[in-house]
């Protein structure tokens, strides 16, 4: 080869061979809101309310991006649920409590008295 004065040029070394480049598979977005779902799943089975509560946080974030959530939904569900449950239990408990002052009162005068194990009660 010679350039353009016709000056003789020094031969080029080869061209190493080029490892292939193969296109790599891209990380998978991240849903926002998933983790705060899984935690609110976790969470709405020790306390109820505030699961139900970052459930829907937690909804409403993956929704904005029109994603699913199901841990977020499943939260919702487990939060409401034994919330209920929780409230249904209360007023059970409640209620025969009341029933088991009112049968221990039975037979005894107005005002408080001692029963013999030393328990005071008041009964109306």
């Amino acid at each position: 080869m010679t350039d353009s004065n016709g000056n003789q040029l020094p031969p080029t070394p080869p061209t190493p061979p080029v490892a292939p480049v193969y296109a790599q598979s891209a990380a998978p977005a991240s849903v926002p809101g998933k983790t705060l779902g899984i935690v609110a799943l976790i969470v709405a089975i020790f306390f109820n309310i505030i699961g139900l509560i970052l459930g829907i946080v937690a909804l409403v974030q993956s929704r904005r991006v029109g994603a699913k959530n199901g841990p977020a939904v499943a939260a919702i569900i487990v939060g409401a649920v034994l919330f209920i449950l929780g409230i249904v239990i209360a007023i059970i408990a409640i209620t025969a409590g009341a029933a088991a002052i009112s049968s221990l009162c039975q037979g005894m005068p107005s005002g408080t008295s001692t029963l013999s194990n030393g328990v005071t009660v008041t009964c109306p």
